[in-house]
């Protein structure tokens, strides 16, 4: 079995998630790839797409936004994602009981003796008036029959895990600050999420082994559960085992892959590369040490947004007085420093509609 180092591991991954090479691919088409952007900052998924598309336009992902066919909604690990409203549709059965157990998780005291189905029903009931809400408000239409529990257990239970629901534009659209309006699926999409599969059958988990392969492998199952959030894929990754390919990392680790999937030399040149805070090609992996050190681990979980050098995670970067400032956390070379800055330039340029590109960029850390 082949050893993949952390090298080819990196370049295996940048291939997948567009970040070797900026694609020329629609929007919906790239949402669907990466298995959907994490997307809890509402401007973030914008960046995201900016570095992994050529030309990409801002319009573009607000026209599917306004148009249904992308939707923002508590999916993997219980954050806000933006998927595309088949996906949305088709996994959210599967990722029910996860997220009712990780709201447990938090809010297990406030919540106990509560009858979920009860609340669900009475949430729904609640929203068949077609008026989109604020999880506040939704909580406080139901706290005289719930008093304990409080709006905010209430309110993360029934919107992050008991109802299936969207968050409306204009939250998330391009440059706009919007407070967060919810509405179920049934209203926004036309229809509720598919039915649960027959008890035996896994057809959503054994779509999401593939489909997460194609984004982010070579990976090991961990791997995966980290993405997802979900702990029952042990039969999924069975079922689909005859269909892949086997490698180990450095570590030991089994890695599975798609026989055809993109696996570039690991000596192919890496492009600088600015991403968004908590972004896909980060936040995927259990062992992320393809794309961050051990020793910067902790900004993967913190919002910092970095940027990536020769395909590593090798500076932070913000918007300080309308500039993009990077901080190094390496020293980088001449050649490194210029590509950066050339980059983040463009990157300024882009988030100011072509109004500005200033830049700066610190110095290395001692």
């Amino acid at each position: 079995m082949s050893v993949l180092d952390a090298r080819a591991l990196g370049r295996a991954t940048l291939a997948r998630q567009l970040l070797l090479d900026r694609a020329d691919a629609p929007v919906l088409d790239t949402v669907a790839h990466l298995g959907g952007l994490q997307a809890q900052e509402p401007q973030e998924p914008f960046v995201g797409l900016w570095s992994r598309l050529r030309g990409f336009q801002p319009v573009a992902l607000c026209d599917l936004l306004t148009g249904r066919r992308v939707v923002r909604t508590h999916l993997m690990r219980r954050t806000v994602h933006l998927v595309t409203a088949e996906d949305a549709l088709a996994w959210r059965p599967r990722h029910d009981a996860m997220l009712r157990g990780r709201v447990l998780g938090t809010y297990r005291r406030e919540l106990e003796g509560v009858d979920l189905a009860e609340l669900a029903a009475a949430g729904r009931a609640v929203m068949s008036d077609g008026e989109p809400r604020s999880m506040g408000d939704l909580a406080r239409a139901l706290a005289d029959r719930w008093p304990e529990p409080g709006p905010r257990a209430l309110g993360e239970m029934l919107v992050a895990a008991l109802i299936p629901m969207v968050q409306l534009p204009p939250r998330g659209l391009w440059r706009t600050r919007a407070g967060v309006r919810n509405a179920p699926f049934t209203a926004w999409l036309g229809r509720d999420a598919d039915p649960p599969a027959p008890p035996g059958t896994d057809p959503v988990g054994e779509t999401l082994v593939r489909r997460y392969l194609a984004a982010f492998g070579p990976a090991a199952s961990a791997d995966l559960r980290a993405w997802c959030g979900l702990a029952g894929l042990p039969a999924a990754v069975a079922a689909v085992r005859g269909e892949l390919v086997a490698f180990r990392d450095e570590r030991g680790r089994e890695l599975l892959d798609l026989p055809e999937a993109p696996r570039p030399d690991p000596g192919t040149p890496a492009p600088v590369r600015f991403l968004p805070a908590f972004d896909n090609v980060i936040l995927g992996y259990q062992d992320r040490s393809r794309i961050i050190d051990d020793e910067h681990r902790g900004l993967s979980v913190t919002g910092a947004r970095v940027v990536l050098v020769d395909g590593r995670v090798s500076a932070t970067w913000a918007v300080e007085d309308g500039a993009v400032s990077v901080a190094p956390l390496r020293r980088l070379s001449r050649a490194d420093r210029a590509e950066v800055a050339e980059e983040g330039r463009a990157l300024a340029a882009f988030l100011s509609d072509g109004d500005g590109d200033r830049f700066r960029v610190g110095a290395a850390p001692p």
